[in-house]
């Protein structure tokens, strides 16, 4: 076992306090699947530089071994590299992610293959009909959709949420607040819910719903989709990827210094 591997689960590259996994795509679909089968709950989160400034006060509820973190960004593998002479094996950004899994669990089911019927998901957040439109998407690729609730008047009554999350039998639940909100929705609320497999998703139901573009492919391939994104929306992301890159950067070297 090596000094970054936590046992009994993943081998880990950490930074700035946060126990992130260092897996590949195949190998955290292969996992994530297993433990729908299984039954076991699981939380799923992308660690990117917003995320490690954000979610401090939640440091502790990460640790949890039903707990997920992966790499999301180029941040990451620079930190990684000034940390521990080590890239991550994959870029796991859940706007390509969740879709792949999704897709990978459906023609599981298409082929007649272990699993049974395809888990039902249910979609929380994002603005006011983008969740809807997210969802049809999804179900046109033959993704099993219960429901879906904006993140504003729709989720308002947080009991009556989960009263329709259990109600119609989700397995998967997607949470698209932001950093940190969609975070500490899924470890408050996951102990209340039937559902097995909880992912704070992001930007991804408005990348779905095509409410905002993604960056070209040749532009993802060469990791400046940030670039691209700064550039829509200077205002909301300049500090993001300025400032707040310092201090992540701090972050990861005081904690590793400690």
């Amino acid at each position: 076992m090596t000094a970054y591997e936590k046992p009994g689960l993943f081998p880990l590259l950490p930074l700035a306090g946060y126990p992130v996994a260092a897996l590949t795509t195949d190998q955290l679909k292969a996992q994530l699947i297993r433990d729908l089968d299984q039954g076991r709950r699981r939380m799923l989160f992308f660690v990117n530089t917003n995320f490690v400034n954000q979610c401090t006060a939640l440091k502790a509820a990460l640790t949890s071994p039903e707990v997920i973190l992966v790499n999301d960004g180029v941040g990451m593998d620079l930190a990684s590299m000034l940390i521990h002479r080590r890239r991550y094996p994959d870029n796991l950004n859940g706007t390509d992610f969740v879709p792949a899994l999704l897709d990978a669990l459906v023609e599981r089911r298409q082929a007649g293959g272990e699993g049974g019927e395809a888990p039902r998901v249910f979609l929380l957040g994002a603005k006011p009909g983008v969740a809807r439109q997210a969802a049809q998407v999804l179900e046109a690729r033959g993704v099993a959709v219960v429901g879906a609730l904006d993140g504003y008047q729709e989720s308002a009554d947080n009991d009556r949420v989960l009263a329709e999350m259990n109600a119609g039998g989700a397995d998967i639940v997607l949470v698209a607040t932001g950093n940190p909100r969609q975070e500490t929705w899924i470890l408050e609320n996951a102990p209340r819910l039937e559902a097995r497999l909880f992912i704070g998703v992001g930007a991804l139901l408005d990348f779905l719903a095509g409410d905002k573009p993604r960056a070209p492919e040749t532009i993802r391939r060469m990791r400046l989709e940030w670039l691209y994104r700064l550039s829509l929306e200077p205002r909301r992301l300049a500090r993001r990827y300025t400032v707040d890159i310092g201090r992540f950067l701090v972050r990861c070297i005081r904690e590793h210094r400690t």
